[in-house]
């Protein structure tokens, strides 16, 4: 890799990585995305106004827009369509935690309340609608049909995989194949979608298409393998919510998986009991965590992440060389 690494890569891999260097060159983009986040929730009803504001009131990451937008110049699109369609991505991306959110009564995200904790769920789940077909309303407006399917086909998917989740609520038999299959829906879907985007617009070839899809999807498994890893790695200051909310709210995942198919009964019943007090036991709580790192799954659970996100590398390492190719190898390094 080091033959083909530009000044910007290596001098970005050699300092302290992080976002406001991956979005150098989408950064006047990026603001442009977020007024378009704040017209689209723009409504005449003084409630829709007032929650839109508290939304979007915090700009965030904005991963999947920034990823749409590298994407696109990577393939060197001229056009303006790439900021109207990172805003409805984010979009999509808001009106599904929004409706999580509820799901599993989350009472704080990002360590501030949730929108259905301030407004209650019944104008929750129609405000999550709302915001949805908005989206859907600019994008007929402005897509070929082709993009159109895409983002139909991702939303079904995410809902697939929520469902799918839901379905496998503290189900301790879950099988790593059958995690890989809810992350992919859930999660990785949508920066699959988000990345065949931008080719769509680019209007690349097959071959570009499904390359740049490929690179998406890995990134979206490494990244949700990640953050199913903070709920034992993180403090609650940074995750905004204890460690194991995750599981106390039924979600059985990676490093869970690894270390009860080992045949551990003694963790399997220490997770019911976990399950059945509704995660209040602190004591229960860090027993379980001793348990699952000493038994590895947190190493191993990172190198599955790093094997998706070694895969997202060496699809984008395949186009020429850019600051937009840089960048983008430098974003799968920070989400990792």
């Amino acid at each position: 890799m080091k033959a083909n690494t530009s000044a910007f890569l290596q001098s970005s891999l050699e300092n302290n990585l992080d976002l406001n260097t991956i979005y150098i060159k989408i950064t006047h983009e990026l603001r442009k995305v977020e007024n378009l986040l704040k017209e689209m929730i723009n409504s005449s009803n003084p409630l829709i106004n007032e929650i839109g504001n508290y939304l979007f009131r915090k700009s965030g990451k904005r991963i999947r827009p920034a990823l749409l937008l590298l994407c696109s110049k990577l393939l060197g699109y001229k056009g303006t369509k790439d900021i109207l369609f990172s805003a409805l991505i984010e979009a999509i991306h808001t009106a599904s935690l929004i409706h999580d959110d509820i799901v599993d009564n989350s009472e704080l995200r990002r360590g501030q309340p949730t929108v259905h904790a301030k407004w209650g769920p019944n104008i929750t789940v129609l405000l999550g609608d709302y915001l949805y077909m908005r989206t859907i309303d600019q994008a007929l407006k402005n897509s070929s049909r082709k993009i159109m399917e895409v983002l139909t086909q991702v939303t079904t998917e995410m809902v697939e995989g929520e469902i799918t989740e839901y379905y496998h609520s503290g189900n301790l038999a879950l099988k790593e194949e059958q995690y890989f299959d809810i992350i992919k829906k859930k999660t990785a879907s949508l920066f699959r979608a988000t990345c065949q985007i931008s080719s769509l617009l680019a209007e690349s070839n097959e071959q570009v298409e499904f390359q740049l899809a490929e690179f998406g999807l890995n990134l979206g498994m490494a990244f949700q393998i990640v953050d199913d890893l903070l709920d034992f790695t993180g403090d609650e200051d940074r995750l905004g919510k204890p460690a194991l909310s995750d599981l106390r709210e039924g979600r059985v995942t990676l490093p869970l998986i690894f270390t009860l198919q080992e045949g551990n009964s003694y963790l399997k019943n220490k997770v019911t009991a976990y399950f059945q007090n509704k995660g209040h036991s602190e004591g229960l709580r860090n027993e379980i965590l001793e348990i699952v790192i000493k038994n590895g799954a947190l190493k191993y659970a990172m190198a599955k992440a790093r094997e998706f996100g070694e895969r997202s590398k060496k699809l984008i390492l395949d186009f020429p060389a850019s600051i937009y190719r840089d960048s983008l190898v430098l974003f799968t390094d920070f989400l990792l």
